[in-house]
């Protein structure tokens, strides 16, 4: 059984593996951080974050990449960001998830599996694509095109 676990993520119970949940793309053991599957893309913050002052002055407002830089993370076969970090130069990527994938094996498996039409991601979740706005007015139509 799959379980989805972030907007892109999901675990793979019989196989103890992440999971893109876009394209199915194998990531590595879930027993071991995700991020160490990805690709990952160390960013200049100030590709980000544009200076507000002149780039003359010292300090612009924009983040010093000497103190900080934006690591994004990456699907190797799909190419979709899975996570964006600000983290030190030379910093680890943060652990961000950790599970016990034996107590999640067991609470699943007496569970049905998710219908993943009713969950969010990878599409935004409660969109009505019927719906539109009418300066600030959003209403959705309840009749049929040509009829009124």
């Amino acid at each position: 059984m799959k379980v989805p676990m972030t907007e892109y993520l999901e675990i793979n119970l019989e196989s103890e593996q992440w999971e893109c949940r876009v394209c199915s793309h194998v990531i590595g053991s879930a027993r071991k951080p995700y991020k160490e599957g990805l690709l990952a893309y160390a960013r200049d913050p100030r590709e980000i974050h544009k200076p507000i002052l002149n780039p003359a002055y010292e300090f612009t407002f924009a983040p010093d990449p000497n103190w900080v830089q934006i690591v994004e993370y990456y699907c190797p076969d799909c190419g979709t960001m899975m996570e964006v970090e600000y983290l030190p130069p030379g910093h680890p990527p943060l652990n961000d998830l950790e599970f016990d994938i034996d107590a999640l094996k067991a609470q699943w498996a007496t569970r049905k599996p998710i219908d993943l039409t009713k969950i969010s991601g990878p599409e935004p979740a409660g969109v009505d694509y019927n719906a539109h706005s009418h300066g600030g007015r959003a209403h959705t139509h309840s009749h049929k095109h040509g009829a009124h």
